[in-house]
């Protein structure tokens, strides 16, 4: 087995690397993201042919012995930085909810992704806490619209993957897609809209 050789750092990267992440969204053809936890599984998993790579906070904090939701912003980009920097492939990171409940938070937090190297990250609804799992419709929105603008405000993007926690299903059904889909497209206006 052939492994690839590692990629330049960062600020190096291609400009079109988020470009080419996104041109793999294609209707009717799923896009594998297998989730490796250290260079050398990216590595391996770059081998066998996948076109692009996505981290996992619950995979990256069992690797550390600790509770998913227990890893900071800092760790876990350092660690997508590290899967970014094995190969040439793209990287989306699961960045849970932004790691900061406020929208300029998100966007630094997306900022720090991009400077990382990645080509994608996700920023969910789920706020981390029991008695308050979700962010409300409005609150999500802005969340969403100030990641999105961060994540196309400069010569280097990001594709931004909205996520919309299934922990909500549980209990209120199909509520929580129709949910889903209305933060999405309130979040889309409101990030296109100026």
């Amino acid at each position: 087995m052939t492994l690839p050789s590692s990629r330049r750092p960062s600020d190096e990267l291609p400009a079109g690397l988020a470009a080419r992440f996104l041109a793999l969204h294609r209707r009717g053809q799923p896009l594998l993201l297998p989730n490796p936890w250290d260079a050398g599984s990216a590595r391996v998993l770059a081998s066998l042919g996948f076109s692009a790579l996505a981290t996992t906070s619950s995979g990256f904090a069992a690797t550390l012995g600790l509770p998913d939701g227990s890893v900071t912003r800092d760790q876990a980009i350092a660690h997508a930085a590290v899967i970014a920097g094995a190969t040439d492939l793209p990287v989306s990171a699961d960045l849970e909810n932004g790691y900061g409940d406020s929208p300029q938070e998100v966007a630094d937090t997306v900022t720090a992704a991009i400077d990382a190297g990645l080509a994608g990250c996700s920023i969910e609804d789920f706020t981390g806490r029991d008695a308050d799992p979700i962010y409300d419709r409005s609150r999500a929105a802005e969340r969403v619209a100030s990641a999105a603008e961060a994540a196309h405000r400069g010569p280097r993007t990001l594709v931004l993957t909205a996520r919309a926690e299934a922990r909500e299903l549980r209990t209120a059904g199909t509520y929580g897609f129709r949910r889903a889909a209305d933060v999405g497209r309130q979040a889309a206006r409101a990030a296109f809209s100026s």
